[in-house]
């Protein structure tokens, strides 16, 4: 072999042996990347794995032995690092719901994944709390490990708990509030009503769920008002009013409504929320009260025109009567006064009857006879219900007499004609009737109806108004004596007759029984006890015969109005009274100190400038002991009976008042 030969060979092997050099230093230098990036990766693990703020736990999945835990399962669980590492998971009690035993250990062995989304489990320390499990099996070195993350939600749950507490709360709050709630969609289709809807509408939940509230319309409200509802709330703002609608029965109610649109996080209308209260009552109650203020109002007013127009129709009937009696029979002006006289008498009547509807009235207890009383209202009965009712007057022969104010017999009349009346839809008819009647025992046991007041035996005088009308059901029979009750419809009753004829019933010792059935009518049987110690007309009632006179007897008289005391003087002197004269209590005073002889009475108005009637009286007793007092005045009950001129033995006479009344009440008081 040639030397070139050789050296060729050489060269070649030297090449061979400086390319396998390098590439040996490429692979180590590869090596070294390689577990450089791995060390790298290993420490970027490690930070992640101990900085996770969710809890890890490495096991082996063949032995079931933790492998590795980080630091927020150690904190979360209360464990020591070398208290779980090495044991079996079955032995660590905290894990004893996922793996109580070796067999149970095979679940996760054998699942590559397994969640529980709420796992209970407990520190170390025995506190409760819930976490999130989640398990994925891996091969690491050709090992099979099992990886568990374990996320603490306590403080989720909590939340949660909390929110859902608070839902359940609001929703009961829902459930139970007086006030009317519904929820649409954003169409108007109803998805929930309350409880309330169902009380005041008569609706049943499924009932209503799923229709558009249109069901409710009662005709009240034009389509334009709709309109604009709906344009209001559709355009995103909230719409308050009030809503007529009406009820699964057919009758109608009022709501106070608020309807709100609601939004979701985008900005977009998803429902309506509508919250209504039922003012239908109140509504009722405020026209009642309105209706009372109106009445208190005319009450006021006619108290106040009462006093100075019975004192000019006392004026009048006071110069009638003496004209009357100073003309001889057969004159030509006596006519003519008989006819003033008459219209005087109507006029005071007609005050009266104001009073009385104003409830102002003086009350004045007379022995009288009920059949008398009604017939001489008849006329204005039958004016008052109209002509397409007839009135049937039914009296009873040999009426026993009561004793009560004949004006409270007027008031209880109309009242209940009135309603009568109104009870009847077109054509009917009202009877009155009066009888004798003994209620015993064995009646009080089996009477039948609805009673008011003190049902007991005895001896009664009865009036009874009965009438063909719409009758009443049970439920409004137990009512109708209630104060501002009425069946009646808005700004159509007050509610005040019927509480009123039971007040006037009760003070007089009697009671009211009522019978009534829907479409058969109503009949109010009122029971007077009978007066039996004096004969009609004892106490003042009735007709008397001859005006009795004075005899001599000097008389102070006190009125503050001169042309009524002018009248008054002629009238006293008329009946053979001497008098004394004063417009002012200081004057009345002054006289009565300057008089020698005696004075037997002081005929007073109750209401004077500078001292009522009452302090007068005292005064002037001072100086005449045996003087008498009687009281007069114009002004209603509610004025003078605080100053206690109507208390039991007063003498007093009402304005205006005939020579004759004046005659009779002047001597029951000087005899």
């Amino acid at each position: 072999m040639s030397d070139n030969n050789v050296e060729n060979r050489d060269s070649l092997s030297a090449t061979r042996l400086a390319e396998q050099m390098e590439f040996l230093e490429k692979t180590l230098r590869e090596k070294e990347r390689v577990e450089e990036e791995l060390r790298d990766s290993e420490k970027r693990y490690r930070r992640l794995f101990e900085s996770a703020k969710d809890g890890i736990l490495i096991l082996d999945a063949e032995t079931g032995k933790v492998v590795d835990v980080n630091p927020f399962l150690l904190s979360l669980l209360g464990y020591s690092y070398d208290a779980m590492v090495g044991q079996q998971l079955w032995e660590i009690g905290v894990f004893k719901d996922i793996a109580a035993s070796k067999e149970a250990f095979k679940v996760l062995q054998e699942s590559e994944y397994i969640r529980y989304d709420d796992l209970p489990l407990e520190t170390i320390d025995g506190r409760p709390i819930a976490v999130e499990f989640v398990s994925n099996v891996y091969l690491v070195d050709h090992n099979k490990v099992i990886q568990c993350n374990i996320r603490d939600v306590t403080a989720h749950k909590r939340a949660e708990a909390e929110a859902s507490a608070e839902r359940n709360q609001l929703l009961a709050a829902i459930e139970q509030t007086g006030e009317v709630i519904v929820m649409t969609d954003a169409r108007g289709i109803i998805q929930f009503v309350n409880p309330a809807f169902e009380r005041t509408s008569g609706y049943l939940r499924e009932e209503a769920v799923g229709c558009n509230p249109r069901f409710l319309k009662s005709g009240k409200h034009d389509e334009a008002f709709y309109r604009n509802l709906w344009e209001t709330i559709s355009g995103g703002r909230t719409w308050k009013g009030c809503l007529v609608n009406k009820r699964k029965d057919g009758t109608l109610y009022t709501e106070e409504t608020t309807i709100s649109p609601v939004r979701d996080a985008a900005g977009r209308i998803v429902n309506f929320v509508a919250v209504r209260r039922d003012i239908t009552e109140h509504l009722q109650l405020t026209a009642q009260l309105q209706q009372a203020q109106k009445m208190e109002a005319v009450g006021l007013l006619a108290g106040g025109v009462a006093h100075d127009y019975n004192n000019m129709l006392s004026v009048i009937l006071g110069n009638v009567e003496l004209s009357l009696s100073r003309l001889d029979p057969g004159q030509p002006a006596q006519v003519n006064l008989e006819e003033i006289r008459k219209a005087a008498v109507r006029s005071t009547e007609i005050t009266r009857q104001l009073l009385a509807f104003a409830r102002k009235q003086t009350i004045v207890p007379k022995v009288l006879d009920l059949n008398q009383n009604v017939d001489s209202m008849l006329s204005m009965l039958r004016r008052l219900i109209g002509e397409d009712i007839d009135l049937t007057w039914e009296p009873e022969a040999g009426l026993c007499p009561v004793k009560m104010d004949p004006v409270q017999v007027s008031q209880i009349l109309a009242n209940l004609c009135v309603n009568a009346r109104d009870a009847i839809a077109d054509v009917g008819k009202v009877t009155i009737k009066t009888a004798n009647v003994v209620i015993n025992e064995t009646c009080c046991a089996q009477h039948a109806g609805f009673v008011a007041g003190e049902f007991a035996a005895g001896d009664y005088v009865l009036l009874a108004v009965s009438d063909s009308g719409c009758g009443m059901d049970e439920v409004t029979l137990g009512q109708i004596f209630e104060p501002y009750f009425t069946s009646k419809g808005v700004g159509q009753g007050t509610g005040l007759g019927l509480s009123t004829v039971y007040g006037i019933v009760k003070q007089n010792g009697g009671f009211i029984a009522v019978e009534s059935q829907p479409g058969k009518g109503s009949t109010f049987t009122i029971y007077l006890p009978r007066y039996a110690d004096h004969a009609v007309g004892a106490s003042g009632g009735g007709q008397v015969s001859e005006i009795p006179r004075g005899r001599g007897e000097t008389v102070l008289v006190v009125e503050d109005e001169p042309a009524l005391l002018l009248m008054d003087k002629m009238m006293l002197e008329e009946l053979g009274y001497r008098v004394l004269s004063a417009v002012t209590p200081n004057q009345a005073i002054t006289l009565a100190k300057e008089h020698t002889g005696e004075i037997e009475l002081l005929l007073t108005d109750v209401i004077l400038p500078g001292m009522n009637g009452r302090d007068l009286a005292k005064r002037l007793q001072s100086f005449y002991p045996g003087m008498k007092i009687m009281f007069m005045s114009g002004y209603t009950a509610d004025v003078i009976g605080t100053r206690g001129v109507l208390d039991e033995g007063m003498n007093f006479i009402q304005k205006p008042f005939a020579i004759t009344d004046l005659a009779v009440k002047l001597r029951d008081a000087v005899r």
